[in-house]
């Protein structure tokens, strides 16, 4: 039985954008969708109104929030198979515990309550920096979150980093039947070799594209790659390349034992301000 493609609904709009796409995400994968509510009950104490002079339980919104996009996914993918659980417990904690026996974690870019001018949401934000498998926000323009441009866009960073990224942005690559772009940037450095020769950082760079991707191609000897080094930060470059793409693949080094956040400053800016859905893969220890 394929792990399940989890996404965390609460009832926002961008919860409900997040539940389309990981609907169609999950069809294409081949795998079932679980939809997760998860909240403790006590934030909504006193909020709801009151129904024939009672007042609302709180579980009664959760359950309405799952059973609606419970729906919501049966009228756009009829035939997939999903489950739902409304949990009372903190967001982050379940997603990250539901993460675990996931194909991957899907979160919308905010949540219910966020402020307006919030780039993304804290509970995504908490999940893509902790969890120990696959977490993609769902963002970006009309373009990318409708998968139009057929390009998968794989960021490679440094050795050590990529290697869980490139098997899933190639498994991506595979079932959407598109283009892989894989990206190196590097920088000039004044760094000259023992014979006063300078380094030739492009030549460096597309040589860790090909050592990267060679095994996993093996896996997917059928997707087109387009191999890609440029000059530039690596923000700035994939930020404007996720113009052009419907997922971008970004891979982060998890310690283990670590409590706080651990994204980097490029995964970290591209979840804030990428034009498509951006998936973090933990690279474990």
């Amino acid at each position: 039985m394929p792990l399940p493609l989890v996404v965390g609904v609460d009832g926002s709009d961008c919860s409900l954008l997040a539940v389309d796409w990981a609907a169609d995400e999950a069809v294409r994968l081949g795998v079932p969708l679980r939809l997760v509510h998860a909240s403790l009950w006590e934030r909504y104490e006193g909020r709801l109104p009151s129904l024939g002079g009672e007042p609302s339980a709180p579980h009664v919104l959760a359950e309405h929030i799952v059973a609606s996009a419970t729906e919501r996914v049966r009228r756009r993918a009829p035939d997939l198979k999903v489950d739902s659980a409304v949990l009372a417990e903190d967001p982050v904690a379940a997603l990250l515990a539901e993460g675990d026996n996931a194909t991957a974690v899907v979160t919308g870019s905010r949540g219910r309550g966020e402020l307006k001018g919030l780039l993304l949401g804290s509970v995504g934000l908490a999940v893509a920096g902790r969890a120990s498998g696959p977490v993609i926000v769902v963002r970006g323009d009309a373009a990318g979150l409708g998968g139009t441009h057929e390009r998968v866009l794989l960021g490679v960073g440094e050795p050590g980093t990529s290697d869980t990224a490139a098997r899933f942005a190639l498994r991506e690559a595979a079932a959407r039947r598109c283009v892989l772009d894989a990206v190196r940037t590097w920088r000039r450095s004044g760094d000259r070799a023992e014979d006063g020769a300078a380094p030739d950082h492009e030549d460096e760079a597309a040589e860790l594209i090909d050592t990267l991707l060679q095994a996993p191609l093996g896996e997917h000897p059928d997707v087109r790659v387009a191999r890609t080094v440029l000059e530039g930060p690596p923000g700035k470059v994939l930020l404007h390349r996720s113009a052009a793409a419907d997922l971008l693949v970004v891979g982060v080094r998890r310690e283990r034992g670590h409590a706080g956040l651990q994204l980097g400053r490029v995964a970290h800016r591209l979840l804030h301000h990428a034009k498509c859905p951006v998936a973090v893969v933990p690279q474990l220890p």
